[in-house]
């Protein structure tokens, strides 16, 4: 009798993932060296999914040609954004690359967090990296790009974790690289290091947020490293540490461990405030490298200190000044309730339920105050960037997005700044109205061409696909600012207007975005 051959079918498909999970150090290894903070030692962060070899092969998914990605995820790992090369200068040793698609990692959320295994550090590396990368597109709407190359388009950022033998990590502009140190800890502190024991900043959370952001920031714009005013090199300083900082409130492990220990007092001193704690004491700092807490706002300071990062921090102390207010005022109910009125909280342990919920509304205030912070780079002017632009960029931002703020959130920030002396050079007061860009007033010439400019781009711009191929976008992009530039250049008279006080025989101007 012949068998009759049947075909196995299933009416359902395998839907492609969104996110890849993947276990890290929470802050830096030095949370595994204490009773206290063991327990909190490591996270699990999503981060976005990228497609490999073995997932198309197994599982066959397809993408449109409009979004396919530019890369499969590789060893190293090597994707679409990132492209993590281990190589360690100092012992002219390549470490193994480890493989993120391997079954048996995807079925642990990655290697367990280590701090002498290399594999453990390119993982940790690649998942902040992406976690930072995620938050800007998110909050910007539309893919990262990496500052081009000679006018060409750059593809993958490469990240080295053993870069340097020194207590240093840097993002290069010429390589387009970040480069990570490592070095023997400072004998300073035994009780809390172990004295000449190796110390990697390619395992410290802060640190690799805020050189990814560095990176990110010379893609958005390179004009943001020219010093043509003390603000600009502090602006970067500060709004890397920005990132980093409000990153911290994403690890879930952390945040409901200090709500609970401060009470949900945020104000109190709290590794949520705090950056980069092991290198700093690594280095022979008493704590961390750099803190939004712990002094008072001094108006005066801003006159004093020129130092890029001294200066910097006069700007994150603003913005996390202003995150405290408005998490106040989002709490001030659940205090009523759990005080009865009263304010002051019973002594012991905050109830676990009023700990989550604090915590809850800390990620919701964290989220917002980062998404405003970034939205507001595309308020930016493209060159000599001050701190009173910034605060310019922030409320227009938010007012652009949501006209009702329910909880004071510009206010939070118009009154930070204010106490940290940052105002706006030509404001007339403090308000919205006032602090918020306004559009050109243009006579009748100046809107002529406005509508030539709006009638050409908006013709190039017609189908674009901002969350499609990276690569498309770029050339898109620079095709469009030729279109705005070329219609600027050859308009008789418009140019000089636009240009008034610039010597445009010895420079070109071009268009930023």
């Amino acid at each position: 009798m012949r068998r009759i051959q049947t075909q196995t079918r299933s009416p359902y498909v395998i839907p492609r993932p969104t996110s890849r999970r993947l276990r890290i150090y929470s802050i830096d290894p030095s949370l595994a060296q204490s009773v206290d903070t063991h327990a909190i030692r490591t996270a699990r962060i999503d981060i976005p999914w990228e497609d490999s070899v073995l997932g198309e092969q197994l599982y066959g998914f397809v993408q449109e040609e409009s979004e396919r990605r530019d890369a499969l995820l590789t060893p190293g790992p090597c994707g679409e954004y990132l492209e993590v090369i281990d190589y360690d200068a100092a012992t002219k040793t390549y470490y193994k690359p480890i493989d993120l698609s391997d079954p048996y990692l995807l079925a642990q959320d990655g290697l367990a967090p280590s701090d002498g295994n290399p594999q453990f550090h390119q993982q940790m590396v690649y998942a902040v990296c992406m976690r930072t990368i995620r938050n800007f597109e998110v909050a910007l709407g539309r893919r990262a790009l990496w500052a081009s190359k000679d006018g060409q388009y750059v593809g993958r950022l490469r990240v080295y974790p053993h870069g340097l033998r020194e207590p240093n990590a840097y993002y290069s502009p010429e390589k387009r690289a970040l480069l990570f140190g490592y070095f023997q800890a400072s004998p300073l502190y035994p009780a809390q290091l172990l004295p000449g024991g190796l110390t990697f900043t390619c395992l410290s959370h802060d640190v690799i947020a805020h050189e990814t952001t560095h990176a990110l920031l010379d893609g958005m714009n390179r004009n943001l490293t020219d010093p043509s005013n003390p603000d600009v090199l502090a602006f970067h300083e500060a709004f890397a540490d920005i990132v980093a900082l409000f990153q911290h409130f994403s690890l879930p492990e952390v945040l409901r461990y200090e709500i609970t220990r401060t009470r949900g007092d945020l104000e109190a001193d709290n590794m949520l405030a705090n950056l980069a704690q092991e290198f700093g004491k690594a280095i022979g700092r008493t704590g961390a490298l750099r803190s939004a807490i712990g002094k008072p706002p001094d108006p005066t300071e801003i006159e004093r200190i020129n130092e890029p990062h001294g200066r910097g921090a006069i700007l994150m102390a603003a913005v996390f000044g202003a995150f405290l207010a408005i998490y106040k005022q989002r709490t001030k109910d659940l205090y009523r309730l759990a005080t009865e009125g009263t304010g002051v909280l019973p002594e012991g342990a905050i109830h676990p339920d009023l700990a989550n919920r604090l915590a809850g509304e800390a990620v919701k205030t964290s989220k917002h105050v980062l998404s405003i912070c970034i939205r507001a780079l595309d308020y930016l002017p493209p060159v000599d960037v001050t701190f009173g632009d910034y605060l310019r960029a922030l409320i227009t931002a938010d007012l652009d997005l949501i006209a009702d703020d329910t909880f004071g959130y510009r206010v939070a920030f118009m009154e930070a700044f204010r106490r940290w002396g940052i105002f706006p050079g030509d404001a007339r007061s403090l308000s919205e109205e006032s602090l918020r860009w306004q559009g050109p007033d243009m006579s009748l010439a100046d809107s002529q061409i406005q509508v030539y400019l709006g009638r050409d781009l908006s013709t190039q711009m017609r189908g674009w696909n901002l969350s499609g191929n990276r690569e498309v976008i770029f050339s898109r992009l620079r095709d469009a600012q030729a279109t705005a530039k070329s219609i600027i250049d050859s308009s008789r008279g418009y140019k000089q207007r636009i240009t008034e006080g610039l010597d445009l025989d010895q420079f070109d101007f071009e268009v930023n975005s």
